[in-house]
C-alpha cells in the first residue's frame, strides 16, 4: 500500500504533487483537531475538517470559535497548520533536508519552484532560507509588541500565548484569532493595530520583493515586479483607507460608534488593509454599508503579491490587466511600466487567470444559492473571502448547510493551491503542429 502510494505520488507532475501534499496535511490536521485532546467537546469531524482546510489555506473562516472550542493543544496545532500552509509545505521540507545535510532532489526542487512561484530552480535554497529568516524575525518582533498589550489584560501565560498565536496568524495572513470578536476589543489600541497590519502587509508583498528590498535598498535597481508590487500596494492601501473612512464615517454601527477621531482613523486603516488578505477585523463587518462591502469584496479578490502568504488573483495580475486596458485605448500593442515593456504572453496569462477565477467564483456562488437561503450580498462576500483566502465574513459561514460548507472548503483549497497549479500550465508552452490562416471577429 505504501509502495503504491509512493509510486503514485512520484508519477504526479509538480502541481499535482503539491496539491496532494496540501490535501494530505489537511486530512492529518483534521484528524488531530478532532481528537478529544484538541477541543473541549462539541467539535465534530466536519467542524475539524473545515477548520483544518481554513488553517492550511490560511483563510480564517471558522465554524466554531477558536478560543473557546479548542484547547491550548488544539490551538498549537492550528498555529502549526497555519505556519505550514502560509510559508509552504515544500519550503519546510527543503529546509529540513538542508538542516540534516541531505541533498534536495530535482523533483522536490520542481515542486518548490511551483510553491514559491518562481520560473527557475536556481536560487531556491537562499530564497527558502530568506523566507524562514524573515518569518522568524517578524513573528518574534510582532509577538513581543503584542505581549506588552495582551499580558496586562490576559495574564502572563495566556497573554504570551495570545501574542504568539496572533503573530503567527497575522504574518501568514490567516485571520484566525483566539478572541471571539477577533480584534474588535483592540480597535483603539495603536500598537496592536500597527503591529498586526505591518506583519501581514510585509508578508503580503511577497518574499521575492522582500529579498530585493533587503539586497538593493534603493528604488532604481529594483525589478519591474517589485516596483509594480510596491506602487500597487501603496495605491490600494491609500485609496481603500480614504474610501473606507468616507463610506463608514457616519455609520453608527461601525466607525460612527467610536468616540474619538483617532479611533475612527485607526479603524479605517485596519479595515482598509485587512481584506488583502489578513482576515482580522476591528469593527462589525455585518454592519458595513453595501457600498463598503462591495469595495471589500474587490480588495479580497485582488489579494496580495505572488510568492507571499496572501491569496487572491494578486496585485500584479490586476495591474497588468489595467495596463492592458490602457494600452488598448491608446492603440498600443505593447504594455509599458517604469521604463520596461511587457509582452502579450503576460496579458494572456492574466486573462487566463482572471477568467478561471471568475468562472470558479461564479460557479461556487451559483452552487451555494441552490440550497442555502442566505441574503445575496453576504453570500457573495463569503465566496470572495474564501477564494481570496481572507477569512472575513458577514455571518454566512455559520448559516451554511453541509453542502455549502463542502463547496466553501473546495473554494478555499482552490484559492490557495489553484493559482500554483494554474501557473504551471500557463508557464508550459506547446508548439502548435498546424497553423491556421487569420480570421476576424467583431467585438463590442
Amino acid at each position: 500500500m505504501k509502495t503504491g502510494l509512493r509510486r503514485w505520488l512520484k508519477s504526479l507532475p509538480p502541481p499535482g504533487l503539491l496539491t496532494a501534499l496540501y490535501a494530505i496535511f489537511i486530512s492529518l490536521g483534521a484528524v488531530v483537531l478532532w481528537l478529544p485532546i484538541s477541543h473541549h467537546g462539541g467539535v465534530g469531524f466536519d467542524d475539524a475538517l473545515f477548520t483544518s482546510v481554513s488553517a492550511v489555506t490560511v483563510t480564517g473562516l471558522i465554524v466554531v470559535d477558536t478560543g473557546s472550542a479548542f484547547t491550548i493543544f488544539g490551538q498549537v496545532v492550528l498555529a502549526l497548520l497555519i505556519q505550514l500552509g502560509g510559508l509552504g509545505l515544500m519550503a519546510f521540507a527543503v529546509l529540513l533536508l538542508s538542516a540534516l545535510g541531505l541533498p534536495v532532489g530535482m523533483p522536490s526542487r520542481m515542486v518548490l519552484r511551483e510553491e514559491v512561484n518562481q520560473t527557475s530552480i536556481s536560487g531556491l535554497g537562499p530564497l527558502v532560507r530568506l523566507i524562514f529568516s524573515v518569518a522568524i524575525v517578524v513573528e518574534a518582533a510582532g509577538a513581543v509588541v503584542l505581549a506588552f498589550d495582551l499580558v496586562p489584560r490576559e495574564g502572563w501565560a495566556m497573554g504570551i500565548w495570545h501574542a504568539i498565536f496572533h503573530s503567527v496568524s497575522a504574518f501568514n495572513n490567516a485571520g484566525f484569532s483566539t478572541f471571539p470578536d477577533s480584534l474588535m476589543g483592540y480597535a483603539g489600541d495603536v500598537s496592536v493595530n500597527v503591529a498586526i497590519t505591518l506583519m501581514f502587509i510585509i508578508s503580503g508583498l511577497g518574499f521575492v520583493v522582500i529579498s530585493e528590498l533587503l539586497r538593493k535598498r534603493e528604488w532604481s535597481p529594483l525589478s519591474l515586479h517589485s516596483k509594480l508590487m510596491l506602487s500597487g500596494t501603496a495605491v490600494l492601501i491609500a485609496g481603500s483607507w480614504l474610501l473606507f473612512g468616507l463610506l463608514e464615517w457616519t455609520n453608527p454601527a461601525t466607525l460612527g460608534g467610536f468616540g474619538s477621531v483617532h479611533e475612527r482613523v485607526l479603524a479605517s486603516w485596519f479595515q482598509a488593509v485587512t481584506p488583502r488578505t489578513a482576515g482580522f477585523n476591528t469593527i462589525d463587518t455585518t454592519a458595513m454599508r453595501d457600498s463598503t462591502a462591495l469595495m471589500t469584496i474587490g480588495l479580497m479578490v485582488v489579494g496580495g503579491g505572488p510568492a507571499s502568504t496572501a491569496g487572491g488573483i494578486k496585485v500584479t495580475t490586476a495591474i497588468v490587466l489595467l495596463l492592458g486596458v490602457v494600452a488598448f485605448f491608446r492603440r498600443r500593442r505593447q504594455l509599458t511600466a517604469f521604463g520596461r515593456s511587457l509582452g502579450t504572453d503576460e496579458v494572456l496569462k492574466v486573462l487566463a487567470l482572471v477568467t478561471v477565477s471568475a468562472i470558479l467564483m461564479f460557479g461556487v456562488l451559483f452552487a451555494l444559492t441552490i440550497t442555502n437561503d442566505i441574503d445575496f450580498l453576504p453570500l457573495v462576500f463569503e465566496v470572495a473571502s474564501a477564494f481570496g483566502t481572507v477569512g472575513l465574513s458577514m455571518g454566512a459561514t455559520l448559516e451554511l448547510d453541509g453542502w455549502g460548507r463542502a463547496v466553501i472548503m473546495v473554494l478555499m483549497f482552490a484559492g490557495r493551491v489553484g493559482p500554483l497549479a494554474l501557473g504551471f500550465f500557463l508557464a508550459t508552452r506547446a508548439v502548435p503542429r498546424v497553423k491556421y490562416p487569420a480570421g476576424e471577429i467583431y467585438l463590442g
